[in-house]
């Protein structure tokens, strides 16, 4: 168990680890205000290098991707009540990141960034590229927050595991104590119970005598 938890934090942090790096472009587009024409054609030059990369890159991204999930899918074969609700969340915020990148983050890089027109900083920035931006730097913060809910949900899952662990302990050690407690009270019960009985002891002579007294009136 603590293995599969292991697989899904690191793959998520690696994978929040790379959404991460478009801060060089969202900061410029989220954070920043007013969001002139330089702060845009500075993101769309990012974003046009990313559109260059290697398809072995995408290849790599994709096996990580599908580790994590296939993970996080083999626990939730436990059936156990605590798998279901963290695990399950996890799957489902796991899963609407890749279907948002792969649907929308990766087709809007590739086709609206491949090639630039030729311009200054200062030079006024095409609508649908402005548009294309705005939108990128959306749905990358959105997967960073689903992917930092699918740590706080195992972080949360691994508590509760150790919490019920710890739960356990204490009811295992109190019922021994019980046991004994029981034990020793039956023990003191019986000794009691021999201290009350009489000891009954008849000695010979009390007996001779009687014995004879009884032949002679005979």
């Amino acid at each position: 168990m603590g293995v599969r938890a292991a697989i899904v934090v690191c793959v998520t942090s690696f994978l929040l680890g790379a959404l991460f790096t478009h801060w060089i472009a969202d900061s410029l587009t989220l954070w920043q205000s007013p969001v002139t024409d330089e702060h845009l054609w500075i993101a769309a030059s990012y974003y046009s290098i990313l559109a260059k990369l290697p398809q072995r890159l995408l290849a790599f991204l994709g096996a990580v991707i599908l580790l994590g999930a296939t993970t996080i899918l083999w626990s939730l074969n436990d059936l156990r009540a605590g798998n279901i609700m963290f695990d399950g969340g996890s799957i489902f915020l796991f899963g609407t990141t890749v279907v948002m990148y792969f649907n929308t983050v990766l087709p809007s890089i590739f086709s609206s960034f491949t090639s630039l027109p030729l311009h200054h900083l200062k030079d006024p920035i095409p609508r649908a590229l402005r548009t294309a931006i705005l939108e990128l730097a959306s749905n990358n913060l959105i997967c960073s927050v689903a992917l930092t809910g699918v740590i706080l949900l195992q972080a949360g899952r691994y508590w509760a595991e150790s919490a019920d662990s710890d739960d356990d302990e204490d009811f295992v050690m109190v019922e021994q104590v019980v046991e004994v407690d029981e034990t020793s009270a039956l023990a003191a019960k019986g000794s009691k119970s021999r201290a009350k009985t009489p000891e009954i002891s008849i000695s010979e002579d009390k007996v001779k005598p009687l014995l004879q007294q009884r032949v002679q009136t005979s």
